[in-house]
């Protein structure tokens, strides 16, 4: 923070982008992927197949569906 706020021009609005967005989104990931893992270590290898699954195949589609929309509206 202390980098981007004293050698850029950026606004503060971008410049909460890097710490907040990426980082913030790395963690949100981090944090994930260590629940299933506990999951897996308790033995529950269907909740963590279903859950890896869905995710990938929700989060496709939903991309897929936002492409399908934004190219419609545009």
């Amino acid at each position: 923070m202390t980098l981007l706020a004293e050698s850029t021009h950026w606004s503060p609005n971008w410049r909460y982008l890097i710490p907040i967005g990426f980082l913030g989104g790395y963690s949100t990931l981090s944090s994930s992927e260590y629940e299933m893992f506990r999951v897996f270590q308790d033995g529950e290898l269907l909740i963590v197949a279903m859950n890896i699954t869905l995710s990938v195949a929700v989060g496709f589609f939903s991309v897929w569906v936002g492409v399908i929309t934004g190219g419609t509206i545009s």
